[in-house]
């Protein structure tokens, strides 16, 4: 009897411990190591303090989220139940069945209203104009600039510039203005630069550098109905965009032949460069005095507009899915339910997380919040991105091999760096039956 007791017992424990566990499922979401992942992290402590469900954000360096990602997803892992991947990733990821098909939910919840367009267009959505949708877009961004106000606004520097140039200095409304800026501050005797870039090759950076100079020259990388690339990456424009985003890099500080997001900071932290390009998300370290003693001093810029009056930039940012392996999902989409909350975008805005809601964005709340909210607002409404399709890791791939040596070599023209990389690219289309 005692037995049969003990075993009743420990049978209602047993119980116990799986409704327990099925009430509070640890959920864990993967995405690169930078502060947007921290923000996140202290977003979702208070979904645990809401609901008992515990959520982890998983980090890894960017050098290797890609292929950390992918790994997984190819071995049919379930060590994350969410991602908050790059927008290339949407055609890999969904055909590859990686990610859940999240239309139903985008639908029920009209999020196709209640995000920026931008975002639900290149975070979510995959094939384009189809309406079927993979992502619910979480971290908006974009390049823009930063720039040294107290440069800017020295009178000594502003009498100058004007005796040059025949215009007032101020923060570059045009490309035109952007390259006269960064010649007239290039001083390396003075240890003083113009202008700092994207350079480094190993991954999306120096693209979407040249992508912010080729979208705002009015040019296109392609088709993305027709994949047609002829005509296109290689246009009278896209030449003139890449020639001057070239002259832009022989204006960089010594040493810029493989910058990113953290050297393009220390640009402005070290007093190197008048200006320097970025990621909105890497701004709020510039105006901490504790990692930027010019934080005072600094101020921001959306992209400039190129010479036929287009202004667009490259999209940075991402979207956060569920993924299809996950033994949580029910409890992933519980979590998604919460995070598209107005009350909980706007608190993502507050931790430092660039918000996709499309009324906390436009709200003057926060276009006044920082200095830097107001050029974001408007330049994620101009954005513009590069291909999504399954095979971008190819056409990625192929962009880097012939821009860097060209642009950081000084290997062969602008024309024939870019008629090159449109047989690339057609090849590529045609081997995946995309073009004849």
């Amino acid at each position: 009897m005692k037995a049969k007791i003990t075993g009743l017992l420990a049978g209602a424990a047993m119980s116990a411990l799986c409704v327990t566990s099925a009430m509070a499922e640890d959920l864990v979401i993967f995405w690169a190591e930078w502060d947007p992942a921290n923000f996140l992290q202290e977003l979702v402590n208070e979904y645990e303090a809401e609901t008992g469900v515990s959520v982890t954000v998983e980090t890894t360096p960017w050098s290797d989220f890609q292929t950390k990602a992918f790994t997984e997803f190819n071995a049919r892992g379930s060590a994350y139940d969410m991602i908050v991947g790059d927008s290339q990733w949407l055609g890999a990821a969904s055909t590859g069945g990686h990610y859940v098909d999240l239309t139903d939910f985008f639908k029920k919840h009209n999020l196709g209203e209640v995000m920026a367009p931008a975002t639900v267009k290149y975070y979510a959505e995959y094939p384009g104009n189809s309406g079927t949708y993979w992502a619910v877009p979480a971290e908006g961004d974009a390049v823009g600039w930063s720039y040294r106000k107290d440069w800017f606004e020295d009178p000594a520097e502003m009498a100058a510039f004007k005796e040059k140039y025949g215009y007032d200095l101020a923060p570059p409304a045009t490309w035109d203005q952007l390259l006269d800026i960064a010649e007239f501050f290039h001083r390396p005797d003075e240890n003083r630069y113009g202008v700092a870039i994207y350079t480094d090759n190993s991954y999306d950076a120096m693209v979407m550098g040249v992508e912010n100079a080729i979208f705002s020259y009015g040019a296109e990388l392609g088709n993305f109905e027709t994949y047609e690339v002829d005509g296109y990456v290689n246009s009278e424009a896209a030449v003139k965009a890449l020639e001057d985003y070239k002259k832009l890099y022989s204006y960089t500080p010594p040493g810029w032949a493989k910058a990113f997001f953290v050297e393009n900071n220390q640009a402005i932290t070290e007093g190197l460069a008048a200006m320097s390009m970025n990621y909105f998300a890497f701004f709020p370290a510039l105006l901490n005095e504790a990692t930027n003693p010019h934080a005072a001093n600094t101020g921001f810029f959306a992209n400039p507009a190129g010479p036929t009056g287009a202004q667009h930039a490259a999209l940075g940012g991402q979207g956060i899915s569920i993924v299809s392996y996950s033994n949580n999902q029910e409890e992933a989409m519980k979590f998604l339910e919460w995070f598209i909350k107005p009350e909980v975008q706007k608190r993502w805005a507050e931790l430092g997380g660039y918000t996709a809601h499309a009324d906390t964005l436009s709200s003057e709340e926060f276009r006044q919040a920082t200095p830097y909210n107001e050029a974001f607002y408007q330049t994620m409404f101009k954005v513009k991105d590069f291909w999504a399709v399954p095979e971008f890791a190819e056409l990625l791939t192929a962009a880097n091999q012939r821009l860097y040596p060209f642009i950081v070599g000084d290997e062969g023209t602008a024309q024939e760096t870019l008629d090159a990389l449109a047989a690339d690219w057609h090849a590529t289309f045609k081997k995946y039956g995309r073009v004849e």
